[in-house]
């Protein structure tokens, strides 16, 4: 079976990133742990789905995103204050670490701590592969339709359409 909106997709990847003119890999998804996902409801890159469409079980794939089709540029502007009160009886983060963030529209997003001092929390929204060029290697391991539930859930289920829950 082809890629194709709605099908079940398990798949192996390299995920390389270019930094300082250098490719520096940064994850993979492997066979005992492969990325399992239902393809064409939006949960994955526009860019990275194009890449896949029409491959089968056994395929290869080699592909680039500039940073546009990936995560996007990098916005300088992407930054917040928060005051020290949001963390009353807790310990202030420390530089680098990442907080679990929810705006008023109730979406979730994390954010790099940048600066720390007494008044307030400096944080990048950006995401972390803002501005990086991707590049995805690896394999098709299985193709198959979704399930009337995963198809009303809206996500994949697992490899075999089960997820235990």
């Amino acid at each position: 079976m082809k890629i194709q909106p709605n099908s079940v997709v398990a798949l192996t990847y390299d995920l390389y990133t270019n930094q300082d003119g250098q490719e520096v890999f940064v994850e993979k998804a492997t066979e005992e742990q492969p990325l399992v996902f239902l393809y064409g409801v939006g949960m994955m890159l526009p860019k990275f789905e194009e890449n896949l469409n029409g491959l089968s079980s056994g395929d290869s794939y080699d592909f680039h995103l500039a940073a546009g089709d990936a995560y996007g540029e990098r916005d300088d502007n992407a930054v917040a204050e928060l005051g020290v009160e949001m963390f009353q009886g807790m310990d202030l983060p420390q530089v680098d670490s990442v907080l679990p963030l929810q705006d008023n529209q109730g979406n979730h997003f994390r954010a790099r701590v940048t600066n720390v001092s007494d008044a307030a929390v400096t944080v990048d929204l950006n995401h972390p592969m803002a501005g990086q060029d991707l590049h995805f290697k690896g394999q098709i391991l299985n193709v198959r339709e979704a399930t009337e539930e995963e198809l009303s859930h809206g996500h994949a289920h697992g490899v075999d359409g089960h997820s235990g829950h």
